[in-house]
């Protein structure tokens, strides 16, 4: 899949208008399809304020959402316990593993929670 992965923390700055993160993230999509991992959905979900429902529902209806699937998340699983050098959280290492999957890019603000060789990470700043 010719695809650009949105991180979580991406996500939530376009859902708060950041133009800075939407040029960016307009730059990295100009020829891919915008997608997130299932994953994200939650993650925005659990921070979402009652207020932001509505436009948060929006966005992500705009977005090809991409499930974990058990091949993901058995290689989550692995890289999470093949990697040490760095505290990692199993929901970045879904993340990442649903990149690698669908051979994509990954779009973060944050490129340490994703230590990976085999996944190709771009960082907005």
């Amino acid at each position: 899949m010719n695809a650009v992965i949105l991180d979580t923390d991406v996500i939530i700055d376009i859902l708060r208008n950041n133009q800075k993160t939407i040029r960016q993230v307009e730059r990295f999509s100009a020829d891919r399809v915008p997608c997130c991992s299932c994953i994200t959905i939650g993650e925005v979900y659990a921070g979402m304020l009652p207020k932001e429902e509505k436009l948060t529902q929006k966005f992500f209806q705009s977005l090809t959402k991409i499930p974990v699937t058990e091949k993901i998340a058995e290689l989550a699983g692995r890289m999470k316990f093949f990697t040490k050098t760095h505290q990692l959280w199993l929901d970045d290492c879904l993340i990442a593993a649903t990149a690698f999957e669908n051979q994509s890019v990954l779009v973060t603000k944050n490129v340490k929670h994703y230590p990976f060789k085999d996944i190709e990470v771009c960082r907005v700043f």
